[in-house]
Formats: C-alpha cells, structure tokens, sequence
C-alpha cells in the first residue's frame, strides 16, 4: 500500500503541540467584524485545542502528525 499523503487543507488549518495536542484557530475573524464586540474579537485571535478524542484521531490521521 502507498505512504498515505497529508490532506492539504487540514495541515494549513491545524498544527501538532509539543505535548501531541491538536491546536486549531477559531472561526467568524474573516469579515463583518464592525458588529462584534472588541473582547469578542481579541479572543477569536487566540487559538484554542481540539475537543474530542474522536476528532483528534481523524486529524492526526490527516496531517500525519
């Protein structure tokens, strides 16, 4: 069976911890920000971790990690 290739689209949006955690950024930061309070926005900027097991399985599958 051929090596497997990392998914494009998941490697741009998901990177590996040190610690083997899957680290993503957050959603609703692209466009109509005028709405959106400044607290909302600032804590759009940090990222936040993965939730469930299950996903952070299928993601590491993805980016080979």
């Amino acid at each position: 069976m051929p090596k497997m290739k990392t998914h494009r689209g998941a490697a741009k949006r998901f990177s590996k911890t040190g610690s083997g955690k899957i680290r993503r950024y957050k959603a609703y930061k692209s466009h109509i920000l005028t709405k959106k309070t400044s607290k909302r926005k600032r804590r759009l900027r940090r990222a936040g971790l993965i939730a469930t097991t299950g996903d952070t399985k299928r993601i590491k599958r993805l980016i080979q990690a």
